[in-house]
């Protein structure tokens, strides 16, 4: 179902309509060398310990990506992370919508019909498969519910308690939608004291000019922002320091 709230307006992009796309993503030049001139490199984040790091994926569920083709155009990305993460002794943490009763704000903000429509958008059954049926979710993966838009808003979802518990201490970001829920998640983490890391190739939003403004606000402000074969290849990298390679 789109979430499109508005289905007699054409969206910008044909983000409905085409066949899978990804995002023409970009951080100017002018940002990078901001940072380079602060701290005297690019990347916020050179390194990191595979065993300490999760992926934290965002509500990738049939409501939000069946008829977004930009979501769809993620998965590989987001699979392929995982799957070498796990590999390198990583967690991967799969966050999905809870159904919950609308509040009155909310009621008030979308109107009664969308608010019910978003209440009930992470769907019913076992958490697995709520999820967007390409995943394949292993044994060891985490699965939890938030009842807001960030995974990390205190008192609304698990996850920071179980990354804790798993000594956590650096989150890739990935999923959709880039610019709502994606981002609440970075800004919260950061909040919370984790290295954040957006993975730009592995978050979908409606159109390139929302998740542009999302990857600006983390890289200037809460976080890093890298591509998926740069966080494979840390992730990799990782593995080979802890082989004393």
């Amino acid at each position: 179902m789109p979430v499109n709230d508005r289905p007699n307006e054409k969206l910008p992009m044909a983000a409905w309509e085409n066949p899978l796309v990804m995002h023409n993503w970009l951080i100017e030049e002018r940002e990078y060398e901001r940072h380079e001139s602060r701290r005297g490199r690019r990347h916020a984040f050179e390194h990191l310990d595979a065993a300490r790091t999760a992926l934290v994926v965002i509500d990738m569920i049939p409501f939000f990506v069946t008829e977004n083709s930009y979501a769809q155009g993620i998965v590989p990305n987001i699979q392929s992370i995982a799957n070498s993460l796990r590999s390198a002794g990583g967690t991967v943490a799969w966050v999905l919508p809870a159904t919950v009763e609308p509040s009155e704000t909310t009621v008030e903000f979308y109107g009664p019909d969308i608010a019910k429509l978003y209440s009930k958008s992470g769907g019913t059954g076992a958490l697995p498969r709520r999820l967007w049926h390409e995943f394949e979710v292993a044994p060891g993966d985490i699965l939890v519910e938030k009842s807001r838009a960030s995974a990390f808003f205190p008192g609304h979802c698990d996850l920071a308690s179980l990354l804790h518990d798993r000594d956590i201490n650096t989150v890739l970001i990935a999923g959709t939608v880039a610019n709502v829920c994606c981002e609440s998640t970075a800004r919260d983490a950061r909040t919370l004291g984790y290295r954040v890391i957006m993975i730009a190739d592995a978050n979908a939003a409606l159109r390139d000019q929302d998740l542009n403004a999302t990857i600006h606000t983390i890289y200037r402000s809460f976080g890093d922002v890298r591509p998926t074969s740069d966080v494979i290849d840390m992730i990799e990298a990782s593995t080979k320091r802890a082989a004393g390679d």
